[in-house]
């Protein structure tokens, strides 16, 4: 997700904490029975709550995003010298921070490329391996890719993947 959407979701989720503000302070002033004093003090303590649950939506639905690997296609070529059936596709991922795949398979010969940051990869049955800057990594197409992650807590990582595989079958088949 993109900054400008996180500052949507946070004004939407603000507008949303404000109708809730005038609701309760419209509910504090009908239903007071004692002194003003106590409902203003009950007032303050809902107040400080909502405020509270407002800056927890807002950092979690940023955190949540930050999560989203972004993949980019850079190009897609069938590849009839070779077979009938068969493409080359080459794209782009960018993990931001603690950005984590799920376990998955291509059905694809992949060549992984790490161009900025540093990943954590692992196929069923392989070790698992941390790719710096111009490291590699190959998947088969029989592999499950069961460990795909940024290595950093704090800083994103990109890195090129080009895909051999039957023209028009998916790129990634989620496993289970």
């Amino acid at each position: 997700m993109t900054k400008d959407s996180d500052t949507l979701k946070c004004y939407v989720v603000r507008k949303q904490f404000l109708r809730i503000l005038r609701c309760n302070e419209a509910l504090c002033n009908i239903k007071s029975t004692g002194p003003r004093e106590l409902s203003l003090k009950n007032e303050r303590s809902i107040v400080k709550r909502l405020k509270l649950t407002l800056i927890v939506l807002c950092l979690a639905s940023g955190t949540l995003m930050a999560q989203e690997a972004k993949v980019t296609s850079l190009m897609s070529k069938d590849l009839t010298d070779i077979s009938s059936n068969k493409e080359g596709l080459m794209i782009m991922v960018e993990y931001p921070p603690n950005g984590v795949d799920p376990i998955h398979r291509h059905n694809a010969h992949g060549f992984i490329y790490v161009l900025e940051g540093s990943i954590v990869m692992q196929v069923k049955g392989g070790k698992e391996v941390t790719l710096t800057p111009g490291q590699t990594f190959y998947e088969s197409p029989d592999d499950v890719h069961i460990v795909g992650r940024n290595a950093s807590n704090t800083k994103p990582a990109k890195f090129l993947v080009v895909f051999v595989k039957d023209k028009g079958a998916p790129v990634l088949v989620p496993e289970k």
